[in-house]
């Protein structure tokens, strides 16, 4: 079947067909490189990653371009920088963060078996295209300077008599629909409530370029100007497919839309807008304050969310098992559950000699129907209990989960937290995944799922006796029956 894509501008899925088949190109938002990525950024990471393997196998390798961005200039940067080196200059202090942050957020998604993408740019680098951009807005009516700002207007997009998108197409909101829904700012030089900032002034000690539009003192680019001109720079004025998370979609996006298609005179950016859902954690939004907020690095290498370290395989098999546009309850079951459906797999794909890395035609068939990945589990699924009467399924069951990103041949038990049974009965990677999900189920008052899981290693031959330790903390120790 062909490739399917849902697209968020349209609410309809769609036949994809990109604008030049010869050099297919996709952009993605990327991180802002002030803190370490959640894992709720770890979403869009694993989402795109995807679409990006099934475009390579479709068109070819060398005729996909995919980029995701660094942002390196933000308010949130600066902050980040002189709370941690008060001592430094400014912008030194601001190098050491983005470049440290930078370096973990790859080695993070390098873990979660993603491919780097084809170009990942730094906003900083495009400083040239952003003013270009913003003098063509300018010069055509769209944007206009004040107190040393340039805004964008909405609303002469909107009154331009043109092949121009309006302005809240892509989040299918009015203008004042938007005004209401949304924290504007209010700032004396603003001729509307919904224009927003394309330029601003720097303070003293912030990064500074010189300014478009004639403005004499020095500033820098707003957030939503930078993604226009790295794209622009990139995939060119019209592109195939832009993604990101649903929370991107307004203002980001929209206001992506609305710079790139005014100053190119364009009636779409991209073809097609793609965006994953949101995350929570074990039913509730993720929040510091919560105590429900963990890094990627935490979960990959630190004993958090659970009482073990999650393998990157494992978290990227978890975040598959719900489709891409439907939000996904972030929970160690769901972790336990990934975990041990990729031992299974693992168990009997190991020692298979794939024939080629070509994936099985059952996944393709469902994978290109809007990136269906919990289909793909499925399928897997029913390769793995095939592989019981065939070798040949437990070879396509090899290369499925290595074009999915979810296992790269190896089989190390300390790495990936299966491996081989010691001793007369189940081995720990068997009994304390399901501890773990007893204890999580103990501590949101779940009985009824604890005591089930309880039976189920009783089922096992595992005596498990629960108490405190020496901080008063509920802890459980299991034996193997006698």
């Amino acid at each position: 079947m062909a490739l399917r894509l849902y697209d968020t501008l349209t609410k309809e899925k769609r036949d994809f067909a990109p604008l030049d088949p010869s050099r297919v190109r996709m952009y993605v938002c990327g991180p802002t490189v002030y803190d370490f990525a959640h894992i709720g950024n770890a979403r869009p990471v694993i989402v795109f990653d995807v679409l990006f393997r099934l475009l390579r196998h479709l068109y070819g390798e060398n005729h996909v371009k995919y980029v995701r961005n660094i942002t390196d200039v933000d308010d949130k940067i600066n902050d980040r920088a002189a709370r941690d080196y008060p001592g430094l200059p400014l912008n030194e202090s601001i190098r050491k963060v983005t470049e440290q942050t930078e370096r973990q957020f790859h080695d993070d998604v390098d873990a979660l078996g993603c491919l780097r993408p084809t170009v990942q740019p730094r906003a900083t680098e495009h400083i040239g295209e952003m003013r270009t951009i913003i003098d063509r807005l300018v010069e055509g009516g769209f944007a206009y300077v004040a107190d040393d700002h340039v805004l964008f207007s909405p609303g002469a997009m909107n009154a331009a008599n043109s092949v121009l998108p309006r302005y809240g197409a892509l989040a299918n909101r009015s203008l004042d629909e938007m005004i209401a829904g949304a924290r504007v700012d209010v700032a004396p030089y603003k001729r509307d409530a919904t224009d927003f900032v394309l330029w601003k002034p720097s303070k003293p000690g912030e990064p500074s370029w010189q300014s478009p539009a004639g403005i004499a003192t020095q500033g820098r680019p707003g957030w939503h100007i930078e993604c226009s001109a790295m794209s622009w720079k990139h995939l060119g004025e019209t592109f195939d497919i832009h993604g990101g998370g649903i929370d991107l979609v307004f203002p980001h996006h929209e206001n992506e839309v609305a710079q790139s298609c005014c100053a190119f005179h364009t009636e779409r950016m991209a073809q097609t807008w793609m965006h994953n859902g949101f995350l929570q954690v074990e039913g509730e939004k993720m929040s510091k304050s919560l105590g429900n907020f963990f890094t990627i690095d935490q979960l990959l290498r630190q004993r958090s969310f659970g009482s073990n370290k999650w393998h990157g395989y494992v978290l990227r098999l978890s975040m598959l098992t719900a489709h891409y546009r439907q939000p996904i309850d972030w929970t160690i079951e769901r972790l336990v559950e990934a975990r041990k459906s990729l031992r299974d797999w693992i168990d009997t794909a190991y020692g298979t000699e794939p024939q080629s890395l070509e994936p099985p035609d059952e996944l393709l068939s469902v994978l290109e129907d809007d990136l269906n990945t919990p289909g793909v589990i499925a399928v897997m699924h029913g390769l793995n209990k095939e592989a019981r009467n065939s070798p040949e399924s437990a070879e396509k069951l090899h290369r499925a989960m290595k074009f999915m990103g979810i296992w790269n041949g190896e089989r190390t038990d300390d790495i990936y937290g299966y491996g081989y049974d010691v001793g007369d009965g189940p081995s720990r990677h068997e009994v304390e995944p399901l501890i773990e999900a007893r204890t999580a189920a103990r501590a949101r008052k779940d009985f009824k799922e604890s005591d089930r899981i309880r039976d189920e290693l009783a089922a096992m031959g595992i005596a498990i006796k629960d108490g405190k330790d020496s901080d008063g903390k509920p802890v459980t120790t299991w034996e193997i029956a006698r």
